[in-house]
């Protein structure tokens, strides 16, 4: 999930549907790379001053799955947290080998030894990232297959978007070739103005075969989810901000993005492949 301009969604749609998709019955692990930690506070995970996080994963070389927790709320959903030291890793990274790619071989680690011990790998791998171009951001565009995109549907919507478009341009011709946009997402849609559907037909028109039909739209419910430390998806499961994400993940994944769905993965989904507390749970 990116956008280098602030104030998308971003963050509310990674939660989301990360817990949407967990809630079908698929495993997945996000991944929370924003400094500011907020994806980890809205699934309840900890991720005070001391904690483990994924700074320990990018900086120290822990293992992926020493550090990931399952949020108590959505059973098969799991999440790397942020935590303040992150925000020092931006500096640290400079000075470090193959410092674009640290996330890329860490969770193909994760996936190699989760398979060496015969447990259940992620149906999808979910990364959060921070708003704006840097090492972080980098480092998952290089570790992603592809990236979706929630844009506000606002007049400066498009501005946003191109210069996104191309860094993942700059990123696919040097780092990642496999990198693409699997999905744009239009969020913070206001039904009731002219603008909102002025903005959808022109981004529709740019990226015709991108943007998903699903919109999200303005919800008080949506915004006060995370304070609670929920997503949408518990926290109001039939409004309308949980419906839209649940049509949105769904969407999203019949399009085949995201990554691989085997016919085993529903019934193993919520299976956790570590046994102790101890470690600090795993992928899932």
């Amino acid at each position: 999930m990116s956008n280098q301009k602030g104030g998308v969604g971003k963050t509310t749609t990674a939660v989301n549907i990360a817990a949407a998709l967990a809630q079908d019955g698929l495993g997945v692990l996000l991944i929370d790379m924003d400094p500011q930690g907020n994806a980890s506070t809205a699934l309840s995970i900890t991720h005070h001053e001391g904690d483990l996080g994924i700074y320990d994963v990018l900086i120290d070389e822990r293992p992926l799955i020493r550090v990931v927790q399952e949020c108590p709320d959505v059973r098969g959903l799991w999440c790397a947290p942020s935590t303040v030291d992150l925000a020092g890793a931006e500096i640290e990274l400079v000075g470090l080998s193959h410092r674009e790619r640290r996330l890329r071989q860490v969770i193909e680690q994760l996936y190699a030894a989760l398979d060496r011990s015969r447990r259940p790998t992620p149906d999808y791998v979910i990364i959060d990232c921070p708003p704006s171009l840097g090492l972080l951001t980098l480092n998952a565009l290089v570790a992603a297959d592809e990236v979706l995109v929630p844009i506000q549907g606002e007049y400066y919507a498009l501005e946003g978007l191109t210069s996104l478009m191309r860094t993942i341009s700059l990123v696919q011709d040097s780092m990642n070739p496999k990198l693409t946009v699997g999905a744009i997402l239009l969020t913070m849609v206001d039904g009731r103005t002219n603008l909102a559907a002025q903005v959808a037909e022109e981004v529709r028109r740019h990226f015709p075969g991108q943007v998903l039909r699903s919109t999200i739209p303005r919800s008080v419910r949506l915004s006060e989810s995370p304070s609670y430390g929920q997503t949408v998806m518990t926290y109001d499961p039939t409004g309308t901000g949980a419906l839209s994400y649940r049509s949105a993940a769904r969407e999203f994944a019949h399009r085949g993005a995201g990554g691989s769905t085997p016919s085993s993965a529903a019934s193993d989904a919520r299976t956790p492949p570590a046994s102790t507390t101890t470690e600090q749970g795993a992928a899932r």
